[in-house]
């Protein structure tokens, strides 16, 4: 682990904020999903088995394209390169905010067309709380899936780490659902992805607090009280924590693949609005700043620690 690595991530989401993400041809991840996409066609079958051989190869893709990048251009350059690739803050921004102009302008056609390539539920016949709850929700999962575990896993394991988690995280968003297809061929896939992001969750979670201390006894008794209705481990935790800390409901019952899923209801709040969604955005962007006031901290005082105990091993 490099000790500029807190720093190195920082960076990646500095370069996030500012540029955004690549041209979706050229983008890295879209890449490599095309690439998983024919590995799937020549290996797919109903069976875990395969599903595990298909994993497997694009934690190993993810990796060898961190190891090489970190050979090629150093740990420290290597890291914002790869950390600001596999980010996508502002380009979830950028979606939420035009989903919130779409109900502001009253055009629920286009607001539903919008939210569609945010989630996976069905939309076509949301009303505004919905559509707004469903962007909202996207907002705090996504914030841990594509945000702050990118800036856990950079600054563990540096561009590899970066890499592999992003790799995972796509193709959990590929094949990890639970459908006649997927539901045993993705089941590595979701069970790793779970996996990867537990602690970064975690840190999610904390994350929320640090950025509205005010709310902080609503997020945790609301966590405690509701994470556990989700079906995600992870998912839970994070929508119940931005639930309490908006002061909205979030969770309830939302339609995938023809069938009726219970999300469980997270918080105690008014149910959202289309006008809820900015602040949703802004509290996405306060709580990545407090992962990385956390990560960063937690990386100097280790490195503290580690060097007085090293110094005291040598006297």
């Amino acid at each position: 682990m490099s000790p500029l690595a807190p720093f190195a991530v920082m960076a990646g989401w500095g370069v996030d904020r500012l540029l955004g993400e690549p041209p979706t041809a050229a983008h890295p991840v879209a890449l490599f999903g095309s690439a998983m996409t024919k590995l799937e066609q020549h290996l797919y079958g109903d069976e875990r088995r395969r599903g595990v051989v298909y994993t497997a190869a694009g934690v190993g893709i993810g990796a060898g394209v961190g190891i090489l990048a970190r050979k090629s251009a150093g740990p420290v350059a290597s890291t914002v390169g790869v950390s600001w690739l596999a980010m996508a803050g502002k380009m979830l921004e950028s979606e939420s905010r035009r989903v919130a102009e779409a109900l502001d302008d009253g055009d629920l056609v286009e607001a539903r067309r919008r939210v569609g390539m945010l989630v996976g539920r069905r939309t076509d016949d949301l009303g505004e709380s919905d559509i707004a709850r469903a962007v909202i929700e996207s907002l705090a999962e996504n914030t841990t899936d594509a945000v702050i575990a990118t800036m856990f896993w950079g600054t563990i394991a540096g561009a590899a780490g970066a890499a592999s988690h992003r790799c995972i995280n796509t193709m959990d968003a590929m094949v990890g659902h639970h459908n006649p297809r997927f539901e045993r061929f993705g089941w590595a896939s979701a069970r790793l992805d779970d996996l990867a992001n537990w602690l970064p969750a975690r840190l999610t979670t904390v994350a929320v607090i640090v950025a509205r201390p005010r709310r902080a006894v609503d997020v945790v008794r609301t966590v405690r009280r509701d994470a556990a209705k989700h079906p995600s481990p992870n998912g839970g935790l994070v929508e119940a924590a931005f639930a309490a800390a908006l002061g909205l409901q979030l969770g309830g019952l939302n339609i995938y693949d023809g069938k009726v899923d219970d999300r469980g209801l997270l918080g105690d709040g008014k149910q959202p609005a289309g006008s809820d969604i900015e602040r949703a955005v802004v509290l996405a962007r306060h709580v990545a700043v407090a992962a990385l006031a956390i990560t960063t901290t937690t990386h100097i005082v280790e490195g503290i620690i580690v060097g007085r105990w090293t110094r005291r091993q040598r006297c």
